[in-house]
């Protein structure tokens, strides 16, 4: 049996999406949304791939500040799924770099020599993965931090090993990452498409720093309460 589609006046788009008409006009005209069915010549009805899509098109903008430009290509590839286009990933991919548009990039080379650091040292960071630039040629400031990091600690004489197990947990993490990534290219549909990516965004990105940070308050706040009151 054939699934109805649910078809909705722009009034009601409009109540379903919190979107103002001359948006979703806009979005129309701009090519992020499909036209309406056009039932009469002045009757129009939409559907709920059209509230998905402004869903996706409003989270888009205001938490990543995608350009129309890079949402239309998003959204004409859309059915290649999160795994096969990279234009749906880049978004993300850009977030999780975590490097701004105008970040000074270094080959490994360039970059102990720029900042005279041991090179030694920078092949056992890299070894250990706890040095990991986003490719192999491309080592930045946020590259030389942790090194620096690493020499405070052997500055006063401890061990960075807990900078290991951050590496090792890290790449735990990742395949869980990669796991759930799987399960939302597997579920995704039309229908939707714009909370399999908020499902995606908001796991990477605000729960997993939700919880890890969490857990530290906790267990900061413990010692704390435990210290020796003199």
């Amino acid at each position: 049996m054939k699934e109805e589609v649910l078809e909705y006046k722009i009034s009601e788009l409009v109540t379903k999406t919190n979107v103002p008409k001359s948006t979703i006009l806009y979005y129309i005209r701009e090519g992020l949304l499909p036209e309406a069915k056009k039932i009469k010549s002045n009757v129009h009805r939409y559907n709920d791939e059209h509230v998905e899509l402004i869903k996706y098109i409003v989270y888009m903008k205001k938490q990543l500040n995608r350009s129309n430009e890079q949402i239309r290509y998003a959204i004409q590839n859309k059915n290649q799924s999160f795994s096969s286009s990279f234009q749906m990933l880049e978004p993300l991919m850009n977030t999780l770099s975590g490097l701004p548009s105008d970040t000074i990039h270094y080959n490994k080379s360039a970059f102990i020599k720029e900042f005279e650091l041991d090179e030694e040292l920078v092949e056992e960071l890299l070894a250990d993965s706890i040095l990991v630039p986003t490719t192999d040629n491309e080592f930045t400031e946020k590259e030389l931090s942790i090194v620096q990091l690493v020499l405070h600690y052997k500055e006063v004489g401890i061990s960075y090993d807990i900078l290991k197990s951050y590496a090792h947990h890290a790449q735990e993490l990742s395949r869980l990452d990669h796991q759930i990534k799987l399960q939302l290219c597997g579920a995704r549909t039309d229908e939707n498409f714009s909370t399999l990516w908020k499902i995606m965004f908001e796991t990477f990105f605000k729960a997993k720093e939700y919880i890890f940070k969490r857990h530290t308050y906790k267990v900061l706040l413990n010692d704390l309460k435990n210290e020796p009151q003199f």
